[in-house]
């Protein structure tokens, strides 16, 4: 039987961070994991090249049913903390869009970053391991695997949720609070692409591909970015942040020209060009593709722009400006960047992360119901509650 204060489950971002804070601690911790590597997550985040943070990183960018949970972690350990570790390695990295810092290189340059910090710290990593069994009894966490037992004071739970099983996602880490008495709310796929209904398939999939700059909006939450219309349905970063707060059923609106007044547009068009054909005047400012097939379904009907009464023109702007699509799901966990739901906070201390029925036992990353936006947010939570939970365990 091996003895460790500290067993991480998790060789992610969040618990990598877990178990160098409480290595550099003076604790002896181990860090357990199912699959062949580290960070696996980390490896294929951000297209290979990991959005590693935000620098515009707040409690207000997270879904939670307790949203002041995440206030606390969030501000003791912040995105310039971690930008000043990436700066320190040398790590070359560059701002996209709205605060997402990306490496120039590779997302290995950020498990490079943590697989050294836990040499540093003495951390032992144990890849390909399948627990067997947890239990607790004089003070003292039990894991079972088929090759041994190990024993540790502080247990820290950071495998994750649901999304992207191909990468070794479980639901352990929910099994493992209900055992200790946790109470775990509904879970489900975010930051997910929408799928068609049978009828829309048939229309839309034609063009697949195309994308352009929109808003999208369900349930009185918006959010400007691109959308991209697929084979299976509607993705891009815009649909992928709105499908945290669609819900199925929900109708989603869409005002694909967010940058214009169509009405105003349409009548310079008119005055300038009073012969041109709509169809000619709308593929000036969306893609040739959309509005071809939005003619075809009869969304539109093409004229020359002088035979447009001022009426029509107000339909047509209030079509395109407020473009409803009813998507008939998500594509699930399989392409989920995150998963909704998970540990209630309720039950953690936000002070150190630690379970309040269960001492010793702690829960960090995207196990618990605490879900970032699409943008470098989630990483960010990852490394303070990590941080947060290894001054404590």
């Amino acid at each position: 039987m091996q003895q460790w204060d500290v067993i991480v489950i998790g060789a992610g971002a969040a618990g990598l961070f877990a178990a160098i804070e409480a290595g550099k601690r003076g604790r002896r911790v181990l860090v357990l994991d199912n699959g062949k590597k580290i960070g696996r997550k980390i490896l294929m985040s951000g297209g290979g090249r990991c959005n590693f943070t935000n620098i515009y990183a707040s409690h207000q960018n997270y879904l939670s049913q307790n949203p002041h949970f995440c206030k606390s972690a969030l501000s003791r350990y912040t995105q310039w903390d971690f930008i000043s570790l990436v700066q320190q390695y040398q790590i070359p990295y560059h701002e996209k869009t709205l605060g997402q810092l990306f490496c120039d290189d590779s997302a290995k340059d950020i498990v490079e970053l943590l697989s050294s910090e836990c040499r540093k710290a003495g951390v032992q990593i144990a890849l390909q391991q399948q627990i067997s069994s947890v239990s607790y009894s004089n003070g003292l966490f039990q894991l079972v695997t088929p090759e041994l037992t190990r024993t540790c004071q502080s247990l820290v739970v950071a495998c994750g949720g649901l999304s992207l099983p191909n990468l070794g996602a479980t639901a352990f880490g929910y099994q493992l609070a209900e055992q200790f008495g946790l109470n775990v709310l509904p879970v489900r796929a975010a930051l997910v692409p929408l799928t068609w209904q049978p009828a829309d398939k048939a229309v839309f999939e034609e063009i697949s591909g195309v994308a352009l700059p929109v808003t999208a909006e369900a349930n009185d939450v918006v959010f400007p970015e691109d959308m991209l219309f697929t084979h299976r349905g509607l993705s891009g970063p815009a649909i992928l942040q709105i499908s945290s707060f669609w819900q199925p059923g929900d109708e989603l609106l869409i005002n694909l020209l967010p940058q214009l007044d169509l009405s105003a547009f349409l009548q310079e068009q008119q005055q300038k060009h009073p012969d041109q054909e709509l169809k000619t005047a709308l593929g000036k400012v969306l893609p040739k593709r959309l509005v071809e097939k939005l003619l075809e379904i009869k969304v539109i009907n093409n004229q020359p722009l002088k035979a447009l009464q001022h009426k029509s023109i107000a339909n047509i702007s209030q079509t395109l400006h407020h473009y409803v699509f009813k998507p008939n799901g998500t594509e699930g966990y399989r392409t989920a960047e995150v998963t909704l739901g998970g540990v209630d906070t309720n039950e953690l201390s936000s002070k150190t992360m630690e379970a309040k029925k269960q001492p010793g036992l702690y829960f960090v990353g995207e196990v618990m119901d605490v879900t970032g936006w699409l943008g470098g947010y989630n990483f960010q939570w990852a490394w303070s509650s990590g941080w947060v939970a290894g001054q404590y365990c």
